[in-house]
């Protein structure tokens, strides 16, 4: 099952996403990440609290969602609608739903208050992640009106 996160820049929260599910994901699970429109660089803060918390982004990118190496089953958008982002519409037949995370990279002031989003952005992709990968996949998989809702709820959950 292939998972693509999606933003706009690709840089900051869906890079996170990647990191954090192929990190945790069982073999036969695989995230890759992409945007609408890639900053072409991936965020250094969030290279830097990857990199901390023991999580490879060795061989990541921001790159375009077209020409992508693999047909996702899942496409989760992390724009955050509070910060009134519009968030990409992946066009490909695949289940969709909506993560949104505010974004990090986009906090101004004291080094710690930025600090203090990075961390809590990571918390709440983490947290959605590891309810993801509780999930009965299996049987899910051949009911995508449950699957659906369940991808949906875990949306709403606060880290």
């Amino acid at each position: 099952m292939n998972i693509l996160f999606l933003c706009t820049g690709n840089s900051c929260r869906s890079i996170l996403s990647e990191a954090i599910f192929n990190h945790l994901a069982p073999e036969g699970l695989r995230a890759i990440s992409a945007g609408s429109r890639p900053a072409g660089r991936l965020h250094p803060l969030a290279v830097a609290l990857l990199a901390r918390k023991g999580i490879s982004t060795e061989g990541y990118s921001s790159k375009s969602w077209d020409g992508l190496p693999v047909t996702p089953d899942i496409v989760v958008t992390v724009c955050g609608s509070a910060a009134g982002e519009t968030c990409p519409a992946y066009l490909g037949p695949v289940l969709r739903c909506h993560w949104g995370v505010d974004d990090p990279s986009h906090v101004s002031g004291s080094d710690a208050q930025i600090d203090a989003a990075f961390e809590a952005a990571y918390a709440l992709i983490r947290s959605r992640i590891e309810a993801f990968l509780r999930l009965p996949l299996e049987q899910l998989q051949h009911d995508p009106v449950r699957f659906k809702t369940e991808l949906d709820s875990i949306g709403a959950l606060h880290a």
